[in-house]
C-alpha cells in the first residue's frame, strides 16, 4: 500500500512538473502581450502582467489589420473543416464498407501520398489554381487540401470497427445507404469525427507555405502569414508578435477543450485492423 503511495506521489511530481513545462510558453507569451517590447527578454524575466496588452493589440491591428486577418483565418479554418471532414468522412466510409475493383490499391494511393514532401506539390498547386484564376481567393486556400490523406486513413480504420452486421439489418429493414451512414456510421465514429475534426483545424489554422505563396494581397493573408510580416521590419516590436501569438493560440485551445473528450478514443480506434 506505502509503494502504491509513493509511486502515485512521483507519478503525480512528473505530471505536474510536465504541465508546468508544456504551460509555461503560453503563459509567458501571454504575460509578454501585456508589456512593451524592452520588457520581454528582460533578465531576470517578467512574469507578472503589465499594463500595454490594449496598446499592443492597437499597434498590432495599426501594423497588419489584425482584426481583418484574424477573420480571413477563421473563415477559412471553419469552412475547410466542414468541407474537408464531409469529404473525408465519406471517402473513410467507401474504403473501409464498400467492395468495389482497385479499392486496396487506390487506398495503398492515398497512403504513399502522404509521404510526398509537401513542398513539392507547392508548384502543381501553384500552376494549377493559377491556370483557373483562382489565385489570392479564399478558393486557393481552401480546395487543394480538402481530401487530405491523413484524415481519410483515420476515418476508414475507425469505421472498420463497426459491425458490418448492425448495417446488414439495417438493410434488412429498408433503410437506404444514406441512412445507413448517418443513422448507424456517423453515431458510432462521434469520437473520431471529433479527432479528425481538431486535426484539421489545427492543419489549416497553423498552414503557412501554401497561404504565403496563394495570398497576395494583405486583404488575403492568414493569422501566420500576417504575423511572420513583422519580422520583415527593421525594428521588431515583440510587445505586438506576442500579443498575435497570444491570440493565435485562443481558437486552437478553444477549440481542443471542446471536443477533448473525444479526441484520445477517435485515435486509438485508428488502431483497428481490416
Amino acid at each position: 500500500m506505502k509503494t502504491n503511495r509513493i509511486t502515485s506521489l512521483f507519478l503525480f511530481v512528473g505530471l505536474l512538473i510536465g504541465a508546468i513545462v508544456s504551460l509555461f510558453p503560453f503563459y509567458w507569451a501571454a504575460i509578454a502581450s501585456t508589456n512593451e517590447s524592452g520588457k520581454v527578454f528582460s533578465k531576470p524575466p517578467v512574469l507578472l502582467p503589465g499594463g500595454k496588452f490594449i496598446e499592443n493589440l492597437s499597434n498590432l491591428n495599426d501594423t497588419i489589420g489584425i482584426w481583418r486577418v484574424m477573420g480571413n483565418s477563421l473563415f477559412v479554418v471553419i469552412v475547410y473543416t466542414a468541407l474537408s471532414l464531409t469529404i473525408c468522412t465519406m471517402a473513410g466510409y467507401a474504403f473501409a464498407k464498400f467492395r468495389f475493383k482497385g479499392r486496396n490499391v487506390l487506398f495503398a494511393v492515398f497512403l504513399l501520398s502522404m509521404m510526398v514532401p509537401y513542398h513539392a506539390l507547392v508548384i502543381p498547386l501553384f500552376k494549377m489554381m493559377a491556370a483557373w484564376g483562382w489565385l489570392n481567393t479564399y478558393q486557393a486556400l481552401i480546395v487543394p487540401n480538402l481530401a487530405y490523406p491523413f484524415a481519410i486513413f483515420l476515418m476508414r480504420q475507425n469505421m472498420l470497427a463497426v459491425p458490418d452486421a448492425m448495417m446488414e439489418a439495417g438493410r434488412i429493414d429498408g433503410v437506404s445507404e444514406a441512412g445507413l451512414f448517418t443513422r448507424i456510421i456517423l453515431p458510432s465514429v462521434k469520437p473520431a469525427l471529433a479527432a479528425t475534426a481538431i486535426f484539421l483545424f489545427m492543419f489549416q489554422w497553423n498552414s503557412f507555405l501554401w497561404p504565403l505563396i496563394a495570398a497576395q494581397t494583405k486583404e488575403m493573408y492568414t493569422l501566420p502569414v500576417a504575423l511572420s510580416s513583422l519580422f520583415g521590419l527593421s525594428r521588431i516590436d515583440y510587445g505586438q508578435v506576442m500579443a498575435g501569438v497570444t491570440l493565435a493560440t485562443g481558437p486552437i485551445i478553444l477549440f481542443f477543450l471542446l471536443l477533448q473528450k473525444h479526441f484520445i478514443s477517435g485515435m486509438l480506434g485508428s488502431s483497428v485492423k481490416e
